[in-house]
């Protein structure tokens, strides 16, 4: 809470914007590979999607604009440099990962134990990169 007593983030939610090439092909894995559902479609150019609770912007490349005058959005520049990955616990990753690959979702690798954790990577269209994550149950 600010030192006013006002907090600005009270009832808010937070959207994850991601910058597409294609956004009826992304919105197509989003909506019918992954699950998520379509909240609202602007002109071609962006979508809204409820992902696992969450909101996900998903838009077209676009330069500057008056309130982010030197920022342009822009694709990743090398699938093999992240600078970030979205995580999403499941109850079984091995059954998950069987799952999405029958469902055409390419994988880095098959799931792989680290400690107490099963985990594996995928790329959406666009190479952002998740992950899908098992935690070992504490007895």
């Amino acid at each position: 809470m600010a030192a006013n007593g006002y907090n600005p983030f009270q009832g808010a939610a937070l959207t994850t914007i991601l910058v597409v090439t294609d956004i009826n092909r992304s919105k197509a894995f989003y909506v019918d590979v992954l699950g998520a559902e379509l909240y609202r479609a602007y002109g071609g150019t962006s979508v809204v999607l409820q992902f696992l609770g969450n909101w996900l912007l998903l838009v077209s490349p676009g330069g500057p604009t008056e309130d982010k005058p030197e920022t342009a959005f822009v694709m990743p520049q090398d699938a093999n440099k992240v600078s970030h990955c979205f995580t999403i616990q499941v109850q079984d990753c091995q059954k998950s990962y069987e799952t999405l690959k029958a469902k055409g979702v390419a994988f880095l690798t098959p799931p792989k134990q680290r400690g107490t954790e099963t985990r594996c990577f995928f790329r959406d269209p666009d190479g952002h990169l998740f992950e899908i994550s098992e935690h070992e149950k504490q007895s």
